[in-house]
């Protein structure tokens, strides 16, 4: 299913702090609390139990760097990991069932680089759209069976990016590269392509696929950006539809009109990785160690904030995601990315060097 499923919708205007908003800190956890011997992650209408490791895989695959997950209609949850690119008979998209059930893998030819994925329903059936950066820097469109619609590289007609970036990637480094993170989907077919580790701006396509206009630019003031890492659609408010960007390297999100126009900014994240939204809410997976929640009127409500966990897992230049063994049930470690499911539930991708997928099943 994609990430859209209500038609309940918000406004967002002006400029805020996590802060000024009376951010609520839902670190309360107990084990046992939901009867069923869980940890419990959040109060009131937000609780969670969390299910860590929840998708494992069987023994001859591996997680390589998990980083992002998409659900389908039938709940079927796709994960990506950055893989090997040494290992080329590795799969980088593995699927599950609702269980957690292991089902089938297949885009080995993303393996060294898979990062970004959503899953879009469309006229003629759901799609995977895929991003892949470090030595690929690509992005395509596959079928649930993995088979390739359509795959492309670097749009030159932007004029950032170097020579070459669209025949021999591989071969083109330096400031002028291209790195494409992850996707929005637009109603009229088109889509939106973070850049977030490149050129640092988000691409807009048109439904035939035809690269249209970029938003934003490198920088630190609003509208400017500095890893443009994750982005939606905020549609919260549907006469009022925006795009909202994850800026995680200035620590904020940014709103954007459908036209490319800057509406609001909020700050008071860590690294904020990405988003989605279930009814009212925005979910912002942050790489700090916490996933927030914003509801409908942006008040945030951060599931598994602790500031001397964060202090522990960041230590040592983050060498805690290269050590399983230090890891506890029910603490985040970075969570690169997360979507909901059909009812509400969570799913986390983390950036750890083993890989880590969790559910957070919604009381």
């Amino acid at each position: 299913m994609n990430k859209s499923r209500s038609t309940s919708r918000r406004q967002f205007l002006g400029t805020s702090s996590l802060a000024a908003l009376g951010s609520v800190n839902l670190i309360t956890s107990s084990k046992g609390a939901s009867g069923r011997g869980g940890i419990i992650l959040g109060e009131g209408e937000h609780q969670y139990e969390i299910l860590t490791d929840w998708a494992v895989l069987p023994d001859k695959y591996t997680y390589q760097i998990t980083h992002n997950v998409a659900v389908d209609s039938e709940s079927r949850l796709y994960v990506i990991h950055e893989g090997d690119h040494a290992q080329q008979d590795h799969p980088s998209i593995f699927v599950f069932d609702e269980k957690g059930t292991f089902i089938k893998a297949f885009g080995s030819q993303f393996q060294g680089g898979g990062h970004g994925l959503e899953v879009r329903k469309e006229a003629d059936g759901e799609f995977l759209y895929v991003t892949a950066y470090q030595m690929l820097k690509t992005f395509a469109k596959l079928t649930l069976d993995g088979e390739v619609v359509w795959q492309k590289f670097a749009p030159m007609e932007s004029e950032i990016y170097a020579e070459g970036e669209d025949t021999n990637p591989e071969k083109v480094w330096g400031r002028d590269r291209f790195m494409p993170t992850n996707f929005a989907f637009l109603d009229d077919g088109g889509y939106l392509l973070s850049d977030g580790y490149g050129g640092h701006v988000v691409h807009h396509y048109n439904a035939a696929g035809e690269w249209q206009k970029m938003i934003g630019e490198p920088g630190k003031g609003d509208g400017q950006f500095n890893t443009p890492h994750g982005l939606w659609i905020d549609d919260r408010k549907a006469e009022d539809k925006m795009v909202v960007v994850a800026d995680r390297g200035n620590k904020r999100l940014q709103w954007f009109d459908l036209d490319g126009k800057h509406r609001r900014t909020m700050d008071g994240f860590i690294l904020p990785a990405n988003l989605d939204r279930y009814e009212d809410l925005l979910l912002v997976p942050d790489l700090g160690a916490r996933v927030t929640l914003l509801d409908g009127e942006n008040n945030p409500v951060h599931l598994g904030e602790d500031p001397e966990w964060r202090k522990a897992v960041t230590a040592d230049k983050n060498a805690m995601r290269r050590n399983p063994d230090a890891w506890v049930d029910g603490k985040f470690i970075h969570p690169h990315d997360a979507c909901f499911g059909a009812n509400g539930d969570i799913f986390v991708a983390e950036w750890v060097a083993t890989g880590r997928i969790s559910k957070l099943r919604k009381l």
